[in-house]
């Protein structure tokens, strides 16, 4: 490392240090901190929020402050969209008046392409939209496949009918999108089958259910068949026509049916399965929701419902489920109720240090970004996009390099940087496959490396910032912050960046090679700006 390198090195630490000692004095004083709270904006809230509360109160745990104007945008962008508000977005959404002025972001960002495209992701690794080893759909069926699920989600098809379609469609697998929910299940014996079903559907893992029940449940899948056709790596979904015969079926709660010859079991099952009353079907949706949004489920983990593994607000779990219902199993209409909030809109800030603050929502709970929300930033902000890699080309696969990581279809299309970062293999269906927690090796390719520093040297968003600063430190600094953060400086960050900007660049600007050598010396202490804040939790995280 040369001298140079060791003292930029050694200036960005400090940037380091001192965001680790802003978080700790949030830590000390936990009234109302700038900017990442509020006490001037009243929020409505609904009957989610006298749920929790009542909750709340009975542990005598104290919720958190209202969070910021500028945590909720960042936030719901993030959550809703997988990507970063544009810093006009920023901008817009401050200076807006009127009443429920979230509540307009809330219905926009859930009819943007953004929103399609980001919840085409959740559902493709719910349902192992993977070409290669071990799921083997292959190229055409995951763009078949990936297709469907995300005309789905832009529809808002309701979700009995999407589950329906999934579990009793048959055909082709180029040709009938949904019987790839069969092709995507590792292994066709009746109990792999049934077991995808449960953790997909029922939010339960098989080996917790008594062996009965998972007797029976493989006995309405036994039916199931599979055949290859002429067509390159086409398969057929389709009864068994030797098994046309009447047979009795029993459903997971002990009812008990006789289907008659040549009638398919999976109609039954579906049937069984999407009323209301089910003790699984809503249950296990909502709470899988309430999970992406909330960040743990009402009964968590939301893939592992079971009798010992309870929930933590029964009443909220079954007012979700009501609802829901009520809506006509509309997706959309749950993620509004949710977002609506205030449990979904207060600070990440605790106020209370009672073990179960978390597991009740007594505050937002902060996680890192997704790792392919992570990458797009990193691109978005760079001007670059990633280097994509399919391990078994069959065919050969080309992306181009703009094309967004959340709008892959194909999970075995990666990168390093994905698998350093927890992307999950959609190789089980569990979200416990992907990780986004982190590690060493994360925060030293962040701090170290060639990519990131390449992205933010070349950024077009960076260099528009310097060129529209003209030559004002202080307006370099505001659009920085505000690009990446989604916020304005707070003035200790003004003061503490600014110095650091008079320290690097140099005193005299006569002539033109010093007016040269200013451009070069501004351009290095924006960088190191930029890249203070791209290693911030702030950035990493969404909070």
């Amino acid at each position: 490392m040369t001298p140079n390198s060791l003292n930029r090195f050694c200036r960005r630490g400090c940037w380091i240090l001192s965001s680790a000692l802003l978080l700790l004095c949030q830590t000390i004083f936990p009234a109302i901190v700038e900017p990442f709270e509020t006490a001037t904006i009243e929020i409505k809230g609904n009957r989610i929020d006298e749920l929790i509360q009542q909750k709340l109160n009975e542990e005598g745990i104290q919720s958190a402050n209202h969070c910021s104007d500028e945590v909720f945008l960042r936030r719901i962008f993030i959550d809703v969209t997988g990507t970063l508000p544009p810093a006009k977005a920023s901008v817009a959404f401050y200076r807006m008046q009127g009443e429920n002025k979230r509540g307009r972001v809330i219905n926009q960002l859930l009819e943007s392409d953004s929103y399609v495209d980001y919840w085409t992701l959740k559902w493709s690794d719910l349902l192992r939209i993977k070409a290669e080893f071990p799921i083997n759909l292959w190229p055409n069926g995951v763009q078949a496949y990936h297709r469907w699920v995300k005309e789905a989600v832009a529809s808002d098809m309701p979700y009995d009918q999407f589950v329906r379609q999934l579990l009793t469609s048959s055909g082709s697998n180029f040709r009938v999108p949904p019987v790839n929910f069969y092709r995507a299940i590792e292994g066709q014996k009746p109990e792999t089958i049934a077991a995808a079903v449960a953790l997909t559907f029922m939010g339960t893992r098989f080996e917790f259910l008594t062996e009965k029940q998972r007797a029976d449940m493989a006995h309405i899948f036994s039916r199931v068949a599979f055949k290859k056709t002429d067509e390159w790596k086409e398969e057929i979904v389709y009864l068994d026509p030797a098994q046309y015969s009447p047979m009795e079926i029993t459903f997971p709660d002990g009812k008990q049916m006789e289907i008659a010859a040549g009638k398919d079991p999976r109609d039954a099952f579906a049937d069984w399965l999407i009323q209301p009353e089910n003790p699984w079907f809503t249950k296990s949706i909502v709470n899988r929701v309430w999970f992406w949004l909330m960040g743990r489920g009402l009964i968590h983990e939301p893939d592992d419902i079971r009798s010992d593994n309870p929930c933590t607000n029964p009443a909220l779990l079954a007012y979700l489920e009501k609802q829901f219902v009520k809506s006509g199993y509309e997706i959309q209409s749950l993620f509004r109720l949710i977002l609506n909030s205030r449990t979904y809109q207060q600070s990440a800030i605790p106020q209370s240090d009672h073990p179960e603050a978390e597991a009740l929502f007594a505050h937002y709970i902060v996680r890192r970004l997704d790792a392919e929300v992570l990458i797009d930033a990193l691109g978005w902000f760079g001007g670059s996009g990633e280097l994509y890699q399919s391990p078994v080309p069959e065919p050969f696969t080309f992306v181009p390099e703009y094309k967004r990581t959340i709008t892959l279809s194909d999970g075995t299309i990666t990168s390093q940087f994905l698998e350093k970062f927890g992307r999950p293999g959609r190789d089980s269906g569990t979200e416990l496959e992907r990780n986004n927690e982190i590690s060493v090796d994360q925060t030293m390719y962040l701090l170290n490396s060639s990519e990131v520093q390449k992205k933010i040297r070349n950024s077009p968003l960076m260099k528009a910032a310097i060129r529209n600063s003209k030559g004002n430190d202080r307006t370099l600094i505001r659009s920085l912050y505000l690009i990446l953060l989604s916020r304005n400086p707070t003035p200790e960050e003004m003061k503490s960046a600014f110095s650091y900007y008079a320290s690097v660049l140099p005193k005299n600007t006569k002539g033109k090679k010093q007016q040269r050598n200013l451009w070069t010396k501004r351009q290095q202490a924006t960088e190191d700006l930029v890249w203070s804040l791209i290693n911030s939790k702030e950035f990493l995280h969404r909070h």
